[in-house]
């Protein structure tokens, strides 16, 4: 599977075990709801600052955010 599709598959399911939309993260990010959508059909990479942004806001670490096993 394509890196950026699973890390947006990651991103979702993360967004909707925190119980929040995709419009307050994008609010949250100052973007579109469009534009947030995209990171998590992983249309478009999320870039340093939104993945420490992301992972904060989320409470997951990076690694649960890229797939990747402890």
């Amino acid at each position: 599977m394509e890196l950026a599709k699973k890390v947006g598959e990651n991103l979702k399911a993360a967004r909707q075990a925190k119980g929040v939309t995709q419009r307050q993260i994008a609010a949250e990010l100052n973007k579109y709801q469009s534009d947030y959508s995209d990171y998590e059909t992983g249309k478009v990479e999320l870039d340093y600052e939104k993945i420490v942004l992301l992972c904060r806001r989320l409470d997951i670490t990076p690694n649960d955010l890229f797939g990747f096993d402890d």
